[in-house]
């Protein structure tokens, strides 16, 4: 989900972070420069890989599982807030409950009865992207302050 949620916000949180390029080889799910050995990241510090085939993408140090291959790349170190990360989880657990669930916007009836219960819609039926709740939508405020230009 951090993967999803920086390139979303176009922020990799690399603040004053180092960044590495070159050859990168991941071998028994170690990350490791060819050129530059060890890249110092710190148990538990995210960072991106960049033009790998099988590991593109933000990983946790020490706690993912890399699939070994070797590749010409980036490795960006990144400084992922506490908060961000408390957020990230936050989101990851309302998609899983109402990511795939269909929302009642969804319906294309503006109106509906049954049993001596009946509802409208006050938007006159008309259905739009904007209707169905979406985790950039729900979360729209809380992620703005990390959003980069």
């Amino acid at each position: 989900m951090i993967s999803e949620l920086c390139l979303y916000l176009k922020n990799w949180f690399n603040y004053n972070q180092p960044r590495f390029y070159g050859l990168f080889k991941v071998e028994d799910g170690v990350l490791t420069s060819v050129n530059d050995g060890d890249m110092g990241i710190q148990d538990g510090q995210y960072y991106r890989i960049i033009g790998s085939v099988f590991n593109d993408g933000v990983h946790k140090h020490s706690s993912e599982t890399l699939k070994d291959e070797s590749f010409d790349g980036a490795v960006w170190l990144m400084a992922v807030p506490p908060d961000f990360e408390s957020l990230a989880s936050e989101i990851e657990a309302w998609q899983t409950k109402y990511g795939n669930v269909e929302s009642e916007n969804m319906s294309p009836y503006s109106s509906e009865s049954f049993g001596g219960y009946s509802y409208s819609k006050s938007s006159g039926g008309a259905v739009s992207q904007s209707s169905v709740g979406t985790w950039q939508s729900v979360f729209a405020d809380r992620l703005r302050r990390y959003r980069k230009i």
